[in-house]
């Protein structure tokens, strides 16, 4: 693999270190725990629409989610107002520790760099751009120019029309399972960030490689 490849980066927990979540829902009079809870809720239902053939705006979903979790946690107060402070929280994330070093070595080494994304074309321009490294990307897509949100098969589709490659010149790296199998059965190679120790599940195709964190890619696609 150590030819150039066009590599395709997951945004929301792959670049984007979202642990800081949990203390804007603390600040919302909510548990820090429901910052996990809300974002396998937004994952759910947009992966419910792409699967019923439909879909909606990642911010549109997770704001009706947010509502119904706080409320149901009787949070006291104006939920709009709770709602507008955690999607705010969400957009204005950093970068983890070990990503600005790791795309600088990956777009050294001549790969072309581009974000599928979710979420909006605008986070994830506010993310790089704050971390310092968005003239290291040729694109920044999002699902919603495309006929479906990831996992399905036409998201991976539009990022490889729009990068203009073939999918088994391509490269997804993600933190999420569920991401590196649909990337697979659309026909890419994968790289599962496991920075957490966790193990991969038995029912997901497997990934290419497996890093513990972005800085060891460069390594392993060299070799």
């Amino acid at each position: 693999m150590a030819e150039p490849l066009v590599i395709v980066f997951d945004v929301n927990e792959t670049l984007s270190d979202m642990a800081p979540l949990g203390e804007a829902f603390a600040q919302a009079g909510a548990p820090r725990a429901l910052a996990k809870l809300w974002f396998a809720t937004l994952l759910r239902d947009g992966f419910a629409l792409a699967a019923s053939g439909g879909k909606a705006p990642f911010a549109t979903i997770g704001a009706d989610a947010l509502r119904a979790l706080l409320g149901a946690e009787g949070v006291a107060g104006n939920l709009d107002t709770a709602v507008e402070r955690i999607l705010a929280a969400m957009q204005n994330l950093s970068l983890h520790a070990d990503v600005p070093e790791g795309v600088r070595a990956l777009a050294a080494a001549g790969h072309r760099l581009v974000t599928l994304t979710n979420g909006s074309t605008a986070n994830s321009e506010k993310l790089l751009v704050a971390g310092g490294i968005r003239d290291k990307f040729e694109l920044l897509l999002s699902v919603e120019d495309a006929a479906a949100w990831k996992p399905a098969k036409a998201a991976y589709d539009y990022a490889a029309a729009a990068a203009q490659a073939d999918p088994a010149g391509m490269l997804l790296v993600a933190v999420h399972p569920w991401d590196i199998h649909g990337a697979a059965k659309a026909g890419l190679r994968t790289a599962w960030i496991n920075r957490t120790g966790a193990r991969y599940p038995s029912y997901f195709q497997a990934p290419d490689i497996v890093i513990p964190a972005l800085t060891a890619l460069p390594p392993a696609l060299a070799a």
